[in-house]
């Protein structure tokens, strides 16, 4: 399903929403900086969590494994010019993730209990109409399967796996399925403790672990950088160089390097995916537009911050050029060649609050796309499934867990880009309306 039509999709979206605005998100950074830091907060407004604890949320579920082991999936896939087109798509996403999260608190509806809730298959009852519900139905069943925490809970499994317990001898390479079980069962019951507590539960764990792991790890990503200092410079250059010429590439011609780096950023930023749009639109806020300027900041610090860290880390240790597509083996290379014994343990530290700042999102969307097909009474439930499948993602191949995932991302990505291309205007209206009273008040300075 990510094909050139898909990444037509996403790009061509990104690049007209970017174009129509006229750049607008990108002249108020410095505003979404205010609201997030709860300048304009009003604990009366409908919704859940405040900015802040929405962009922790949604942060949680992209700064992800996705940014550890998904990025050197995409260099081994696509070599290092995978990570100039994670950049664009960065950049794309900035506008996409205004237009789509904007859009989320505009057209909230409510659910069989009479709750206000956001997300994409709200944005096209409220927004298009009730003719356009089964494009609703079909994001809601993607977004089933498409957050489900398999990804984190086989990167993180494996990471233990390889760097503590194959080492340590407690498992062997050919016998550690009962190993891999016992993992999975201690991860079930850690998310357990707190997916069960709703969003707001959710939204405060967010708000404590994001900021802590991006520092602590972009403070071991720089000591690496630090200490390969001297051929820094020359991957800068490959990455855009490869970007073009695909002669260092491992993965083959241009456009596959194209595409393996948006659908890797998809899966990382999520920006036109619209799995964000359910975490933003929870906020609490009256002001679409506030809260689509606090989302835009998502894909600058997911993609163009974090993962930028992390490919250079693997890029200037030279590891890449083993070819090995085990995304987080190939991070945990890296560590090592610079840190020694020590990196992969201070890798293992990072995996471990990643994957569970993602593992505790990625249920939330999840209950809300089951509440929306079932009824907001039975949405519950789905957490039942959501925990049962970390033990599968223990235990099954990486492949069987990306394709699933991909595939699940691809379908979400079509109506979520179709009811934000067709509301676009809207959202313009709003922004200029916004911004006029801003500009008369001058309260966003």
């Amino acid at each position: 399903m990510w094909g050139t039509p898909l990444v037509i999709l996403l790009c061509g979206g990104g690049l007209f929403f970017m174009v129509y605005s006229r750049f607008t998100p990108f002249r108020y950074f410095g505003h979404a900086i205010q609201v997030l830091r709860g300048k304009y907060d009003d604990p009366d407004d409908p919704g859940d969590i405040n900015h802040f604890q929405a962009l922790a949320s949604a942060l949680a579920a992209t700064v992800g494994l996705g940014n550890i082991s998904g990025v050197a999936v995409a260099i081994a896939m696509g070599g290092p010019g995978a990570v100039f087109w994670m950049w664009v798509s960065a950049f794309l996403g900035i506008a996409t993730k205004f237009f789509t999260c904007t859009l989320s608190i505009m057209y909230r509806g409510k659910d069989s209990e009479g709750h206000i809730q956001g997300g994409t298959m709200y944005m096209i009852v409220e927004g298009l109409g009730r003719k356009w519900k089964p494009l609703a139905v079909l994001f809601a069943i993607a977004g089933l399967f498409g957050p489900l925490p398999i990804f984190q809970a086989n990167q993180l499994t494996q990471a233990l796996r390889e760097i503590v317990y194959i080492p340590n001898g407690w498992v062997t390479e050919q016998a550690h399925f009962t190993g891999d079980l016992i993992t999975g069962l201690i991860i079930l019951a850690i998310v357990s403790l707190v997916i069960f507590g709703g969003i707001k539960r959710i939204g405060k764990v967010a708000s404590r672990m994001v900021p802590a792991m991006v520092i602590l790890y972009m403070g071991i990503v720089f000591v690496i950088l630090g200490i390969h200092i001297d051929v820094l410079p020359q991957y800068l250059k490959l990455i855009v160089t490869d970007a073009f010429t695909a002669q260092a590439a491992l993965g083959g011609a241009v456009g596959q390097i194209i595409i393996t780096g948006f659908k890797r950023a998809a899966f990382s930023n999520e920006a036109g995916i619209g799995t964000a749009t359910l975490a933003h639109g929870a906020a609490k806020t009256k002001e679409p537009i506030r809260e689509g300027l606090v989302a835009m900041m998502g894909p600058a610090i997911d993609t163009l911050l974090v993962c930028t860290l992390t490919a250079l880390s693997i890029l200037v240790t030279g590891v890449w050029r083993t070819g090995d597509e085990n995304g987080i083996a190939l991070t945990a290379a890296a560590f090592g060649e610079a840190l020694g014994p020590t990196g992969p343990y201070l890798l293992i530290l990072c995996v471990a609050v990643f994957a569970f700042s993602s593992l505790f999102t990625y249920s939330y969307y999840g209950t809300k796309c089951f509440g929306f097909l079932v009824g907001a009474d039975k949405q519950k439930y789905y957490n039942y499934f959501y925990v049962i499948s970390i033990i599968f993602g223990s235990v099954t191949t990486i492949s069987a867990v990306i394709n699933l995932i991909d595939g699940m991302y691809a379908v979400m990505a079509i109506p979520t880009m179709t009811v934000a291309l067709l509301l676009a205007p809207k959202v313009m209206d709003a922004a200029r309306d916004y911004f006029s009273r801003m500009d008369t008040f001058k309260i966003y300075k």
